[in-house]
């Protein structure tokens, strides 16, 4: 079955090369954020699929790797994929969409409330490019009150 691309396939080519991400991420309520630098690449799957690899030491993790894998699936008309890391058994389904001026894509995902109460919360990825070389991806969890909180949030710079 051969699939052909769209603009939004052709989007998610702007992820392509590799990138120096410096981050902040607040690990644990009324704890200082923590703060971290490392290197991802991004390669494509064929023309539809980008995957997003970072491996190095993640704060409260020590040496880990997460892989991301992003493509755009025509039928459903939504940005789709998931996320995985060496620190966590979860594995993230991706939907997703890009708001009109096409700069920022936000991804939606259901996984465990990173507090620890063992219930399962709403989180939201959004990836913001700012220019070709310059990228920013926000990540919220939606509370038990309704309310969004952002918990992590990284600066991404084209290394090639």
């Amino acid at each position: 079955m051969k699939t052909e691309a769209h603009k939004e396939h052709r989007w998610l080519q702007r992820l392509l090369g590799e990138w120096i991400s410096e981050g902040e991420a607040s690990m644990e309520p009324g704890q200082a954020p923590q703060k971290w630098q490392l290197m991802e690449r991004v390669s494509a799957v064929g023309d539809v699929w980008v995957q997003c690899v970072i491996e190095g030491d993640m704060p409260g993790c020590g040496p880990s790797t997460t892989v991301m894998t992003l493509g755009y699936d025509p039928a459903r008309k939504h940005f789709v994929g998931t996320f995985i890391g060496s620190m966590m058994t979860h594995l993230w389904i991706y939907e997703g969409d890009l708001d009109a001026s096409g700069k920022q894509l936000t991804l939606r995902a259901e996984g465990p409330d990173c507090s620890g109460s063992g219930r399962m919360a709403n989180y939201r990825d959004v990836i913001t490019f700012k220019d070709d070389n310059h990228r920013v991806l926000t990540s919220c969890m939606q509370g038990e009150n309704g309310e969004w909180n952002e918990f992590m949030t990284a600066s991404y710079r084209r290394r090639r």
